[in-house]
């Protein structure tokens, strides 16, 4: 008996992706806390409630038997989706599971893992060798390597990424459409799509546009909706950088 198997077409692929994330960073491990402050947020910005997926960390907090079901039920009460925990122990790693959530490493557990994923063999005193230090500066005047530049405008549905460095967007940036960079994001044009700088956690990266009208900005993680702007400030060009954790956005003229 064989087995018929249609080998024209196939069903699936995997693909690496950056989707944007909101993470929702614990500094309590109570329920009732967690309840009555979503609620006060809900009524400030309902339009980000409305069935956003985040991820929860825990690595602010020292918990290992976290009361995780109780609060993604509270999370999904305010009509947000838990898709992942990041840090924790092990029981909290078993926990997340357990629920159907994925798991990730601790932020800074991640980027020294990378690090070291990216250099093998690199021995810890390289920094003081004359080679490392010719190969890690730059030219003076020169982008590094790793920015891009897209020339054009980024169409509604459109993702355009700069994984490990600067973005420049010589044109507009539809909205529906999204821009992502490691490092900083330049737009000399209109942005009034979404853009997500310093994806990686660099909390230096910023935000530069000759004309804002955003639906999301982001830094490092941090985040304010096209709502949360100023409208004195929409439609200007403007400068975003990250100060104690908030978004500033000041004019550029």
């Amino acid at each position: 008996m064989s087995l018929n198997v249609d080998r024209e077409g196939t069903a699936f692929s995997f693909k690496g992706g950056m989707l944007p994330m909101t993470v929702m960073e614990l500094t309590s491990a109570d329920p009732e806390r967690i309840r009555e402050q979503l609620a006060g947020k809900l009524s400030q910005s309902p339009a980000f409630f409305q069935h956003t997926p985040v991820v929860v960390s825990v690595e602010k907090l020292n918990e290992p038997h976290l009361a995780l079901e109780r609060i993604c039920a509270v999370c999904r009460a305010h009509k947000l989706l838990p898709v992942a925990v990041r840090g924790g122990s092990d029981p909290v790693k078993q926990s997340a599971w357990a629920l159907g959530l994925g798991w990730f490493p601790p932020q800074e557990l991640r980027a020294r893992t990378l690090e070291s994923v990216a250099s093998p063999g690199v021995e810890k005193d390289v920094q003081n060798s004359q080679d490392a230090e010719a190969v890690a500066s730059p030219v003076p005047g020169m982008a590094p390597a790793s920015s891009r530049i897209f020339r054009g405008t980024v169409r509604s549905g459109q993702q355009i990424t700069a994984p490990e460095g600067d973005l420049v967007i010589l044109g507009a940036v539809n909205a529906g459409s999204e821009v992502l960079a490691g490092g900083n994001i330049h737009v000399y044009g209109a942005l009034r799509g979404r853009a997500l700088a310093g994806i990686h956690g660099d909390r230096e990266a910023g935000i530069f546009c000759h004309e804002l009208h955003a639906e999301l900005l982001s830094l490092a993680g941090n985040y304010k909706r096209l709502e949360d702007i100023d409208p004195q400030l929409l439609g200007k060009a403007v400068q975003v950088r990250l100060n104690d954790d908030q978004l500033t956005i000041a004019s550029l003229v």
